[in-house]
């Protein structure tokens, strides 16, 4: 039982941790040296390079929220079923 609490009680924070370290990787991506890269006149599939950048970033932050909440919620189903 003990092992069970710690073993929760660990892996709730490494995904604390996990969202930082995230939301920090975000905001870098989003500053003026990352955006300066991708803010050339080049087309890509017929896009412009910055607009692909920002979808894709886009996208992948949604993927990474989803995976979070996810494991959340599973996390949170084990904690519920281990109650009774």
């Amino acid at each position: 039982m003990t092992k069970r609490l710690l073993a929760r009680i660990i892996h709730r924070l490494q995904l604390r941790e996990s969202w930082i370290i995230f939301f920090i990787l975000g905001i870098i991506m989003m500053t003026f040296p990352f955006m300066n890269i991708f803010n050339k006149p080049v087309m890509l599939f017929g896009f412009p390079l910055m607009f692909l950048y920002l979808t894709i970033g886009w996208a992948f932050s949604i993927f990474i929220i989803y995976i979070f909440m996810r494991s959340f919620s599973s996390l949170n189903q084990n904690g519920d079923e281990n109650k009774d």
